[in-house]
């Protein structure tokens, strides 16, 4: 497979919506590259619209630092739940190099997808995987962390954004 270009903030490709996968054979060979490209950078999560392509699709891997590989490609994934419980968590983005920012989000998602042979699936997941799901389907609508905190918050780390592009280009 490939290790594609990660798109990097502020490409206004970021902050648009994604269409709906069609067909599943037609992004098979793009989710798998898309994982190439994730473990490579190295991330956890990596959605369509950060390589360029304006479709829902992501892929993730919360464990995999760990040791252990456990890849999930979510095709056309929707949340049809989430807990009122809110949790806080660092989240860095493969677009947004160098920033970390604290993220508030439901504690808890459950989420549905098709997978790579068609079926549809639903699970719940919590703590980081939770965050990872909901911050790669932020991808799919068009938002970034950037999107998810105060002004002040944000003003700042754009700051630190610009800072780490100088000193890594």
């Amino acid at each position: 497979m490939a290790v594609l270009q990660i798109i990097a903030w502020p490409d206004p490709v970021l902050g648009k919506v994604t269409s709906p996968v069609v067909a599943i054979s037609d992004v098979a060979d793009l989710a798998h590259d898309m994982l190439d490209t994730m473990y490579a950078a190295p991330g956890r999560g990596l959605a369509a619209p950060q390589v360029g392509i304006l479709l829902r699709l992501f892929v993730m891997d919360t464990t995999w630092k760990d040791g252990v590989r456990d890849p999930l490609v979510c095709v056309n994934p929707e949340v049809i739940a989430q807990s009122d419980e809110m949790a806080t968590n660092a989240e860095g983005c493969l677009s947004i190099k160098g920033v970390s920012l604290d993220v508030t989000r439901p504690a808890w998602v459950e989420l549905s997808w098709t997978d790579l042979q068609g079926i549809r699936n639903q699970r719940r997941f919590d703590g980081f995987a939770a965050a990872c799901v909901q911050h790669e389907y932020d991808h799919l609508e068009g938002r970034l962390t950037f999107d998810l905190v105060t002004p002040t918050a944000r003003a700042s780390a754009e700051a630190t954004y610009h800072a780490y592009q100088e000193t890594h280009l």
